[in-house]
């Protein structure tokens, strides 16, 4: 062995042994592979690590199921210590990298990544970084996320490309804990995708030094995503029932850009200052104890060039900062409340119509889960203009931020359980509440004056509802105009 070769390993094992944590076993017995533009012959995703054999943390390439990856302080890791779907995983330490070197298929809507920790290490924060333009740029996607805990908790990440786009997934907190990552699934309208292209034509590995082009970047800004988070049941994903507008998470999207949280799913629109909808998930899990924390702010994971909505924005506009996501339906924990907080997921709204009708509203839908159901919730808005405590406003903030005329919200009500999307197509219990308000201060309490149907709420804001649902099935559904009375 090398003299440099045993001053490494003597290293890590001093690091490992003063740290307290697995043990793990690591070769340099296989040289670093010299970067190509060639991959094998690929299967669809998923990828599961299952093929591979790298078992070093060199900066290397490796030929996995779906396509050559490249492995940057991370190797394959089928030790007892790596929690894996099968007998092995990605194991990513210090800030270590895995990206794909090759591109899926255009057409991708969900992406899903199931990530634990090493052994009994701490916590590890990851991000998911999408290129458009075969690995030239990469641009983040979504929110951090926290990984913490043995258990293998899969993430989604919806709605993101109409080309054909190439992952890297970036480990972003210290060197004493390590990660893995293992089943990453991309998926199309047709099913699992494969690669069609392959090679790098730039970007991150040609320039290992200069990893970032802070032109196409976003920011990453370290962001602790708590509560329940991306669902820990896929079941129950924020956005399961569908893109609304087919929002994606290309930052040249401004006005139709997905910004994916582990609380709840966004399709923003930056000319306008506010969402155009959001979506989320609610049920028992995500009803605690955690006090309000009214930190508004705005939000780290919004593409540097959108312009950022501050709190101030709304300073005596006359209008609340009003929620889309609620803070009373992220209540598991601090985290989840706070990022309700985000000014991403407010627009202006009257005041009685915030503090009224849609809390009236608000307190009903948490008051059918406590009875044992589960909800699918989709809220939005359309329209410019509407009457606050100050009168009638087109925007606020010097025309940065839309008044909307009207907002809505959609909420699928079904008994809490699994199979979510064929129990929608079956069960004669499930109900679509519907309600369309108009944006004034002179708004009925009552929401249930403004009981309406999905497909009215469709025609008005020319968006597609529940479009992951079966055509009859979506078609049944969205006609249906609920009493507003529990069962």
């Amino acid at each position: 062995m090398h003299a440099s070769a045993y001053l490494s390993l003597t290293a890590v094992f001093a690091l490992l042994a003063c740290s307290q944590q697995p043990a793990e076993t690591i070769s340099s017995s296989r040289p670093p592979q010299r970067l190509t533009a060639q991959a094998p012959a690929a299967s669809p995703f998923p990828e599961t690590f299952e093929t591979g054999s790298k078992g070093s943390y060199d900066d290397a390439d490796e030929p996995l199921a779906t396509g050559l990856w490249h492995f940057q302080d991370a190797l394959i890791g089928s030790s007892p210590q790596d929690h894996a779907h099968g007998e092995r995983a990605a194991r990513l330490r210090n800030l270590g990298r895995i990206a794909m070197r090759f591109d899926a298929k255009a057409g991708v809507r969900r992406i899903s990544i199931s990530a634990a920790a090493y052994g009994t290490d701490g916590p590890s924060t990851w991000e998911l970084w999408l290129s458009r333009d075969g690995g030239r740029t990469f641009a983040r996607t979504g929110a951090p996320v926290t990984t913490s805990g043995p258990a293998l908790k899969t993430h989604m990440f919806a709605g993101l490309a109409n080309e054909p786009i190439r992952l890297e997934i970036r480990k972003t907190s210290g060197p004493k804990n390590r990660l893995d990552i293992d089943d990453i699934v991309l998926e199309t309208a047709a099913g699992p995708a494969a690669a069609v292209a392959t090679g790098v034509t730039g970007g991150y590995f040609e320039n290992r030094n200069n990893p970032q082009t802070p032109a196409a970047t976003a920011p990453a800004t370290p962001q602790a995503p708590g509560g329940t988070g991306v669902a820990q049941d896929p079941n129950d994903a924020n956005m399961a029932l569908g893109n609304p507008s087919g929002a994606t998470s290309d930052p040249a999207n401004a006005t139709n850009y997905l910004l994916v949280h582990p609380e709840f799913t966004i399709g923003y629109n930056a000319n306008r200052g506010i969402p155009t909808w959001v979506s989320w998930h609610i049920d028992r899990a995500d009803l605690g104890e955690a006090p309000r924390q009214n930190n508004f702010r705005p939000d780290p994971a919004l593409p540097r060039q959108f312009y950022q909505v501050t709190p101030a924005s709304y300073a005596r506009s006359g209008f609340d900062k009003g929620h889309n996501c609620p803070s009373a339906d992220r209540t598991a924990d601090l985290d989840a409340n706070a990022a309700t907080f985000l000014m991403t997921n407010m627009v202006p709204q009257a005041p009685h119509n915030n503090q009224q009708t849609w809390a009236h509203l608000e307190e009903y839908g948490r008051s059918q889960v406590q009875r044992g159901q589960e909800i699918y919730v989709i809220m939005g808005n359309y329209g410019r203009g509407g009457t606050g405590a100050n009168g009638f406003f087109q925007t606020i903030d010097q025309g940065r931020v839309t008044v909307p005329a009207r907002i809505w919200k959609v909420m699928v009500i079904l008994p809490d359980g699994t199979n979510d999307l064929q129990r929608l197509a079956t069960d004669p219990t499930v109900r679509v509440l519907a309600v369309d308000t108009p944006n004034d201060n002179g708004v009925n309490p009552d929401w249930r004056q403004y009981l309406t149907s999905v497909d009215k709420i469709e025609a008005a804001s020319g968006l597609d509802l529940l479009s992951a649902l079966p055509r009859p099935v979506q078609a049944r559904l969205q006609k249906l105009v609920d009493s507003g009375r529990a069962e």
